[in-house]
């Protein structure tokens, strides 16, 4: 015999009684917890991907800060904003223009220019005129032209609302 604090160890098997008492849970308890686990889920969801939408768009917001910076400073280079909705390709790679390429110092992006947290192209529109600003938006999350909430083109609005389209 083993003595261990006071116990004694014998080759005694527990009774029926007790070793179903230790099998685990049943088939309902475990239903019932798998249901408050999809209640639960299903209250706590929606929020999270409210918030996934919401951080997008302040993706798109700091992407964008990020590229006028960089074609600012390609202005300074070049003495002009590219003039050509593939302008932006101009931030990675030297233009095809001799005279462009001659005054051009990039990249001025590492890695290219981004694409907008929805997988779409930022869309760049060359001022009109000189002295003009240039048009840099991303359509939010529907990819078409205006909407509201998440599916509102993100850029610098404001400045390009007066402009002829």
């Amino acid at each position: 015999m083993i003595h261990i604090k006071g116990a004694r160890l014998t080759g005694v098997q527990p009774s029926p009684s007790k070793a179903s008492a230790q099998r685990g849970f049943t088939l309902i308890e475990m239903l019932v917890v798998l249901v408050l686990i999809g209640l639960l889920a299903s209250l706590v969801g929606p929020r999270l991907f409210s918030r996934v939408d919401t951080a997008k768009v302040q993706t798109a917001q700091a992407q964008i800060k990020l590229l006028k910076g960089a074609l600012e400073t390609m202005r300074l280079d070049l003495g002009e904003y590219p003039a050509t909705p593939e302008g932006l390709a101009w931030l990675g790679a030297a233009p095809t223009d001799a005279a462009a390429a001659l005054r051009w110092k990039g990249p001025y992006l590492d890695g290219g220019v981004p694409l907008d947290p929805w997988g779409k192209a930022y869309q760049y529109s060359p001022p009109m005129e000189s002295g003009q600003p240039f048009r840099l938006i991303s359509f939010g999350a529907d990819g078409k032209s205006g909407g509201t909430g998440n599916n509102a083109d993100i850029g610098d609005i404001l400045a390009t609302e007066n402009r002829p389209q």
